[in-house]
């Protein structure tokens, strides 16, 4: 396997790029190390990122602001992230993946302890931001990492545990968040999440083992841009960009305003129970780690598809004002959801042979931006039509990665058309992963 390069797009064919001796296998000791640590940072990284989110309800009550206004407390974070998160990969091409990682979570750690003392909304905004920014260097690092560490075939199994992460710290900080706001106001509950996310940092470092198979590349801006516009001119990475972003869009926009909705008529629930509402974060755990195996049986696009059906039938579920339907429609939600995004993040690892950290960090850019765009539309959505303006707006982008992956299918079929009776397409040409 190539290093990862800043430099110009090299096309690497399958046979070309061979399992290494030194790489990850599911079994062998490293690979638990290396699966524990990115869990824990996966866990660190969504228990900040969204520190705000269950808390959004008690924050308009506590600094006088509007859904619109305690929105961009999210929306801020990941707008940060996705701006920075290419020059940061680029970093960690030339210090490292595991360097960049833990000065990321580090930094984003510190302002996190920094958050809960935020004296209005404006800089609660922005110290958000900044703490996005800072997050902004370990998620793409960390699919770089272990598309470089691992082998090739353990790959989407890898990639979903640190997914997985991601759920359990979402679903973890949120009812942290809404059981401690209640009891002590949601300065203490930001304060909480903090303090368990400098555990989490901790544990990462210590377990994260050395990286065998990561060679420095020189710091080179015009051979960045060059990456970057390739990695933007390939027809299915920017597909694959596309249908992280409207899956966030709909998972951001979704979970922005279910507090609002819950602690409302006919509901009424208090703070605490509306945290615990994020326990069906585990169903997405589930269908993250176990991404792998649904693609072994229904190919990448047959699991995208059964991916926004679930998520579409959650959405029209979640329309009705029985707690029970409301419940059940977020855990399909959530688990088309996650689901969906491990597909979609793993296709972009193997289908950048080179700059993979470029590659990665374009489609955090994107699904980060999708997550902002979420918060921020479906705050308004639901101003002016309750939650069935949220629902419909999250049925759109559904509809939006239906088509992508139905013209993904369609391509495919094409390109398999031209294809000489009797000649193996990746005889004669790269190989690749026709997601979308």
């Amino acid at each position: 396997m190539p290093p990862a390069s800043t430099g110009a797009l090299t096309t690497v064919s399958a046979s070309a790029a061979p399992s290494l001796p030194e790489q990850l296998t599911p079994g062998r000791p490293g690979y638990r190390r290396m699966s524990f640590a990115l869990f824990s940072a996966g866990m660190a990284t969504f228990a900040l990122l969204y520190s705000t989110q269950a808390l959004l309800p008690a924050i308009s009550s506590g600094l006088g602001a509007t859904a619109a206004q305690a929105s961009w407390t999210v929306s801020a974070a990941t707008g940060g992230l996705a701006v920075c998160v290419v020059p940061l990969s680029a970093l960690s091409e030339r210090f490292g993946r595991r360097t960049m990682m833990t000065a990321s979570l580090s930094v984003a750690v510190a302002i996190g302890l920094l958050v809960p003392f935020a004296p209005n909304v404006s800089s609660l905004i922005v110290l958000r931001a900044v703490q996005g920014a800072a997050i902004a260097g370990l998620p793409a690092s960390a699919m770089a990492f272990l598309a470089e560490e691992v082998r090739p075939k353990a790959l989407v199994a890898a990639i979903g545990l640190f997914v997985a992460g991601n759920s359990i710290g979402g679903m973890s900080g949120r009812i942290l968040a809404g059981w401690v706001a209640q009891a002590w106001g949601w300065r203490a509950a930001l304060g909480a999440l903090g303090l368990m996310s400098v555990v989490c940092a901790v544990v990462f470092r210590l377990m994260l083992p050395r990286a065998r198979n990561f060679t420095a590349a020189p710091l080179d801006p015009r051979a960045l841009g060059r990456t970057v516009a390739t990695h933007i001119g390939d027809p299915l990475l920017r597909r694959l960009y596309a249908i992280g972003a409207l899956f966030m869009t709909v998972f951001g926009a979704v979970y922005t305003v279910i507090g609002y909705r819950l602690v409302g008529a006919p509901f009424n629930l208090p703070q605490g129970l509306v945290g615990s509402v994020f326990l069906v974060y585990l169903v997405g755990t589930v269908s993250s780690a176990t991404a792998g195996r649904l693609v072994g049986r229904l190919g990448r696009r047959g699991a995208l598809y059964l991916a926004v059906s679930t998520a579409a039938a959650g959405l029209l579920l979640s329309l009705s004002d029985s707690i029970a339907a409301v419940l059940l429609g977020l855990v399909l939600i959530t688990a088309g959801f996650f689901a969906g995004h491990a597909v979609a993040s793993s296709s972009v690892s193997r289908t950048a042979k080179t700059g993979r950290a470029q590659a990665s960090a374009l489609y955090q850019a994107a699904y980060y931006l999708g997550s902002s765009a979420g918060g921020v539309l479906g705050a308004a959505a639901f101003h002016a039509g309750g939650w069935a303006g949220t629902v419909a707006l999250g049925l759109l982008a559904l509809a939006g990665v239906l088509a992508i992956t139905l013209y993904g299918s369609h391509s495919a079929r094409a390109a398999a058309r031209r294809t000489p009776v009797g000649v193996s397409p990746a005889a004669g040409s790269p190989k690749r992963w026709p997601v979308g």
